[in-house]
């Protein structure tokens, strides 16, 4: 059997079989077939560690970004893995494989990009590796963080009852990835670069993540790496929950829903299963929504939206459409191995 044949998810399940006994340690809180691995090292905080690739010709294509911005995503999609657990970052190492003839300036560059984007968060980037690589260049960040015991916040809490809720616009990544690819459709300057912005440089919700976590009334977050459809689906997973999304409740950038309209797809096609937004999902009691959304907006500038609602693991996985027909939820996020574009 080939990885390809089996897909990501089931390999990775494969593979935690193998090193199940690890998790038996008892400072292993979380380990493996999570984003982050959650430890006890006996003090006040726990220690959370992440670690993430960019691949040339997967995760990026070099003629579409700069080194500088592709420094600063290589250390923001690991920020978010630690936002979604509630937590602070605090220190990277950076492994690199790079072609013989990579030019010195675009590793400076590259680092350059890195530091900008840890300085933002108080990050210290503290080491890393660096080898010959054959073919294509790859960036591999290791990011460590902390989090107050009481704070801590998994995939594995939600509720039937509570409600679905995420952060800023979904479908911005997948807009500007449509722009990328296509880059004559008619969008205004200022819209074209945004998206593109979004697609390239995502903003890691690192202070969203910790409020929401200190609100201490979430039951649940996750970070929108590969989708909604399928990132709602590892929560569902976890908490042995079912769920309800309702299309028309979610927020969508009227930047995106033209871009939806020009390559002939729906706009929540884009926000479910385009992937890369790197916001944040979490459920919470519908009691403690409207507070939360409000303190949340408050003190981060960052909205937080209702979409949709969690519901007894016996009752499904749905999506509810504008029109409201309801559909099945098809988990139709990245998924590697099968997923065959950058």
């Amino acid at each position: 059997m080939r990885i390809a044949d089996l897909g990501e998810f089931p390999l990775i399940h494969r593979l935690e079989r193998i090193v199940a006994s690890d998790q038996d340690h008892a400072d292993v809180l979380i380990g493996p077939g999570d984003d982050v691995a959650v430890l006890d090292v006996q003090g006040d905080n726990l220690l959370l560690a992440t670690i993430d690739i960019q691949v040339e010709g997967i995760h990026f294509l070099p003629q579409l970004i700069t080194p500088e911005q592709l420094g600063r995503r290589a250390l923001a999609i690991n920020l978010s893995d630690i936002a979604a657990m509630g937590g602070q970052p605090t220190f990277a190492l950076v492994s690199l494989a790079l072609p013989l003839d990579t030019e010195v300036d675009w590793v400076e560059r590259l680092y350059r990009g890195m530091r900008t984007e840890a300085d933002q968060y108080g990050v210290a980037i503290v080491g890393g590796n660096m080898t010959r690589s054959p073919a294509p260049i790859s960036i591999d960040v290791a990011l460590l963080g902390r989090v107050q015991r009481e704070h801590l916040l998994t995939r594995s809490g939600a509720q039937p009852g509570d409600q679905v809720l995420v952060t800023g616009q979904l479908g911005d990544a997948a807009a500007g990835l449509q722009l990328a690819q296509h880059p004559h459709l008619p969008l205004s300057a200022a819209d074209h670069g945004a998206l593109l912005m979004r697609y390239l440089t995502p903003t890691p919700r690192v202070r969203e993540g910790r409020r929401i976590a200190q609100a201490q009334c979430a039951t649940a977050m996750i970070d929108l790496s590969d989708g909604l459809s399928s990132d709602i689906g590892h929560i569902c997973e976890r908490s042995r929950v079912g769920v309800r999304i309702r299309a028309a409740q979610v927020p969508i950038a009227p930047a995106v829903q033209h871009v939806a309209r020009l390559t002939g797809v729906q706009p929540w096609h884009l926000a479910l299963s385009g992937g890369d937004d790197y916001e944040l999902c979490c459920t919470a009691p519908a009691r403690a929504v409207p507070e939360l959304m409000r303190s949340i907006k408050q003190e981060t500038g960052t909205p937080l939206t209702v979409i949709g609602e969690i519901l007894p693991s016996t009752a499904g996985r749905w999506l509810v459409l504008p029109d409201g027909q309801e559909l099945a939820l098809e988990e139709g996020g990245w998924e590697h191995f099968r997923n065959r574009q950058a």
